[in-house]
């Protein structure tokens, strides 16, 4: 088995490709004429969003991110965290934890992209 795609539950699918496709480098795979659902291309697994409002009206009752409680984080992996922490707070991240050395040898950093949800910057973990 193989994981196909993520989808995070967003107010505006248009307005949050956009922010991903400047703060990230992401590039747009897919947007439903609707805007109610879109797709970037992350390589083997494609990070998907679609509209609350959409889930709503299929039954389902989805919420919003809570910003001191997250449940969930995306991570891009990156060689140059800093330049990556700037592109993404000049896009209109929020800064949450500033470039981070860890004990295992990964630099990390955090922001919030404008729906709420943390997205973690990092290079790769060495095996």
């Amino acid at each position: 088995m193989l994981l196909g795609y993520t989808i995070l539950y967003v107010e505006d699918v248009r307005h949050t490709l956009a922010f991903y496709e400047a703060a990230f480098g992401l590039k747009r795979r897919f947007l439903h004429e609707s805007g109610d659902f879109g797709e970037l291309d992350t390589g083997t697994t494609a990070l998907a969003f679609s509209t609350r409002k959409l889930l709503a009206e299929l039954g389902k009752n989805p919420s919003a991110p809570i910003a001191d409680s997250p449940c969930f984080e995306i991570a891009f992996v990156t060689e140059d965290v800093p330049a990556a922490l700037k592109k993404a707070v000049a896009a209109g991240a929020t800064l949450v934890q500033e470039p981070e050395d860890m004990p295992w040898g990964q630099t990390t950093a955090y922001v919030r992209d404008p729906d709420g949800f943390l997205v973690e910057l990092c290079t790769a973990v060495a095996m």
